[in-house]
C-alpha cells in the first residue's frame, strides 16, 4: 500500500513538473511525460507493472472526452458537423480498409480481418494527443475540426475493431455491420442526451457546488456504462451527455456551480491526461519483452510501424485535399446567398414583412397546419444563424496551410496503445502487433507532436494585429450594445434621499441580479446564434458569473 502511494505521489509531481517545464523547455508536456514514462520501464519497481486497457478505455477516455464536450463552443461543432464527420467516420474506415491491405502484406500469416483490426486500432486519432495543437496558434476552425474528430471517431473505430474480429470467426456482413455501428451510435446518442438532461436536472436542484461538482464526475459514467452494456458506444455515450451540458449548463446552473465545475474539471484532466501519457511510456519494456518472448525480432515491428504512420498521413492527406475544396465550395454557396438572406432577416424586421412571410409559408404548406408567430420566429432565427455561419466561414476560411495542419496533427495516442491490448489472446502473432501499435503512437507523438509546433510558426501567414485588434474591438462593442439593449426597458429602483437602509440595498441587488439574468439570457442567445466570436462571448459571460458571484458573496457577508 505504501509502495503504491509513493507511486502515486510521485506520479503527481512528475505530472505537474512536466506541465511547467516542457513548454520551457520547448517540448510539449505529453512528449515530456512519454519519455519519464519509457525511463522508468526500466526501473525494477516497474517490472512488473501491467496496465489493464479497461482502465483506458472505460475509466479514463470517457470523463476526458466527457470533458471536453462541455468546454467546446457547440456553435463551432455545429459549423464543422459535416467535416467533423467526415474525418471521424469516412476516414477513419477508408483508412482501416487500407492499412489492412498494407497490414496483410507485410504481416506473414496475419490476414485481411486482422489486418482490417489493426487498421483500425491505429486510424483514430487521440483526443488525448490533439490537446499538444491547443498550445500553438492554429486556427479555431481546425481546432474545432480536431476536436470534434478525436471526440467521435474512437466509437467508428472500435466498432470496426469489433466488427473485424467477428470476422474472423464467421462470414462478414457488409450491411450488418453497417447496421451494428448505425445502432452502436444512436443508441449512445439517445443515452448521453438523456443522461445530460437529467443531469441538469438535478444539478440544478443542488445549491452546494461541491456536491454539484461530485455529481458531474458520475455524468461520463452514467453515460458510458449502460450504452456499453446495451452494445453501444459508451465513448460517444458520454461526448453527448457533454455536449448537453456544455449547451445548456449557463442556463441551468449558477455561477457558482459552474465555476466550481470549471476549475475542478480542468484539474481532473491534467491528472488523467499525464496518467495517460506516463502509462504508454511504462509499459514500453514489458511490450518489447513480449515480443521477444515470441521469439520475434523488435526492428521489423517498428519498421512496419514507421510504414503504417507514413500510410496514415497519405491517406489522411488524400481525404483532406477533396474536403477543403468542398469547404471552399460550400463558401462560394454561402457568399451568393447571402444577399438574398439579409434581404429576408431585413423583411422580417417589419410587420407587413412578418405578414407577407407568414402569407407565403401557409400558400406553400398547402392544407393543414396554419403557421403562425412560432413558426415565423423559427424561420427568422434559421436566417440569422445562416448569415451568421456565412460570416464565421469569411472571417476564417480554410487554405492549404491549414490543410497541412489538419493533416500534421492527426496523432495517434493512448487509445491506440489500449485498444491493441484488448485483442484475444488467440489473435495471430498479438504481440507483434501490440507492438507496432505502440509504436505507433509513440512515433506519432514524438514526430508529430514535436513538430507540429513549428510547423505551424512556420505555415501561419503574417497577421495584421491592427485589423485583428480593430475587429475584435467592434465585436466587443457590438457585445456590449447587446447587453445594454436587452436591460433597456428594465425599471431601477428609486435612490434614496438619506442613508441607504437594508431595504435599498435588497432592492438594489434584486435590480442588478436580474439585469444580469437578462443580459445572460442575450448573449446565450446570441451565442447559439452564432452571431459572435466564442471566445468573446465566453469572456462576457465569465464576467457576468463574476459579477454575480460578487453580489452573492456580498450578501451573504451582509454588506
Amino acid at each position: 500500500m505504501t509502495e503504491f502511494l509513493v507511486l502515486l505521489v510521485l506520479g503527481l509531481v512528475v505530472i505537474a513538473g512536466a506541465t511547467v517545464l516542457g513548454p520551457r523547455l520547448g517540448i510539449a508536456s505529453p512528449l515530456v511525460l512519454v519519455a519519464i514514462g519509457v525511463g522508468a520501464s526500466f526501473l525494477p519497481m516497474f517490472a512488473e507493472v501491467r496496465i489493464d486497457p479497461e482502465w483506458i478505455l472505460a475509466g479514463i477516455l470517457p470523463p476526458l472526452l466527457y470533458s471536453s464536450a462541455v468546454a467546446m463552443p457547440a456553435m463551432n461543432f455545429r459549423r464543422e458537423f459535416g467535416a467533423i464527420g467526415g474525418l471521424s467516420v469516412i476516414l477513419v474506415v477508408a483508412s482501416s480498409l487500407l492499412l489492412g491491405v498494407f497490414f496483410m502484406l507485410v504481416i506473414p500469416d496475419l490476414g485481411f480481418a486482422w489486418g482490417v483490426a489493426l487498421g483500425a486500432i491505429v486510424s483514430p486519432t487521440d483526443a488525448v494527443a490533439t490537446s499538444i495543437i491547443k498550445q500553438t496558434s492554429v486556427s479555431k476552425r481546425v481546432v474545432a475540426m480536431l476536436d470534434g474528430e478525436s471526440l467521435l471517431n474512437d466509437a467508428t473505430a472500435l466498432v470496426l475493431l469489433r466488427t473485424a474480429i467477428v470476422a474472423t470467426a464467421a462470414s462478414f456482413s457488409f450491411w450488418g455491420a453497417v447496421g451494428t455501428f448505425a445502432y452502436s451510435v444512436a443508441v449512445a446518442v439517445v443515452i448521453g442526451g438523456l443522461v445530460g438532461w437529467l443531469n441538469l436536472r438535478v444539478r440544478r436542484r443542488v445549491t452546494d457546488s461541491t456536491v454539484n461538482t461530485v455529481i458531474s464526475f458520475a455524468v461520463p459514467f452514467l453515460a458510458s456504462v449502460p450504452a456499453e452494456l446495451l452494445g453501444a458506444s459508451g465513448l460517444v455515450a458520454a461526448v453527448v451527455a457533454g455536449l448537453v451540458t456544455g449547451i445548456r449548463a449557463p442556463r441551468e446552473l449558477s455561477p457558482r456551480n459552474r465555476l466550481s465545475d470549471s476549475q475542478n474539471w480542468r484539474t481532473v484532466e491534467l491528472v488523467l491526461e499525464g496518467a495517460v501519457f506516463l502509462t504508454m511510456g511504462v509499459q514500453i519494456k514489458s511490450i518489447i519483452e513480449s515480443v521477444q518472448g515470441d521469439h520475434s525480432g523488435v526492428g521489423m515491428p517498428v519498421l512496419i510501424a514507421a510504414g503504417a504512420l507514413l500510410l496514415t498521413v497519405l491517406i489522411r492527406a488524400a481525404y483532406v485535399t477533396p474536403l477543403l475544396v468542398s469547404l471552399r465550395r460550400g463558401l462560394r454557396r454561402g457568399e451568393r446567398m447571402q444577399s438574398r438572406l439579409a434581404e429576408l432577416q431585413e423583411k422580417l424586421g417589419t410587420e407587413d414583412g412578418k405578414k407577407e412571410t407568414i402569407e407565403r409559408m401557409n400558400a406553400r404548406g398547402g392544407p393543414g397546419r396554419a403557421r403562425g408567430e412560432n413558426d415565423l420566429q423559427r424561420f427568422a432565427t434559421r436566417i440569422t444563424r445562416g448569415l451568421a455561419d456565412i460570416e464565421y466561414f469569411r472571417r476564417d476560411p480554410l487554405g492549404w496551410r491549414d490543410g497541412v495542419v489538419v493533416v500534421w496533427a492527426g496523432m495517434r495516442g493512448a487509445v491506440t496503445v489500449a485498444a491493441a491490448q484488448t485483442l484475444p489472446e488467440d489473435t495471430p502473432q498479438r504481440a507483434v502487433i501490440v507492438l507496432i501499435a505502440f509504436a505507433v503512437a509513440v512515433l506519432s507523438l514524438v514526430v508529430q507532436g514535436g513538430t507540429v509546433g513549428p510547423l505551424v510558426r512556420r505555415l501561419s501567414p503574417p497577421v495584421d494585429t491592427a485589423a485583428v485588434a480593430q475587429q475584435r474591438s467592434a465585436d466587443r462593442q457590438r457585445i456590449l450594445d447587446l447587453m445594454r439593449s436587452s436591460t433597456a426597458g428594465m425599471v431601477e429602483p428609486p435612490r434614496p434621499d438619506g442613508e441607504p437602509t437594508h431595504d435599498d440595498f435588497v432592492r438594489a441587488r434584486d435590480a442588478r441580479l436580474a439585469a444580469i439574468a437578462a443580459q445572460r439570457a442575450a448573449l446565450l442567445d446570441a451565442r447559439d446564434n452564432g452571431t459572435f466570436d466564442a471566445d468573446l462571448l465566453e469572456s462576457a459571460l465569465d464576467n457576468l458569473d463574476a459579477a454575480q458571484i460578487a453580489l452573492e458573496i456580498r450578501d451573504e457577508f451582509g454588506s
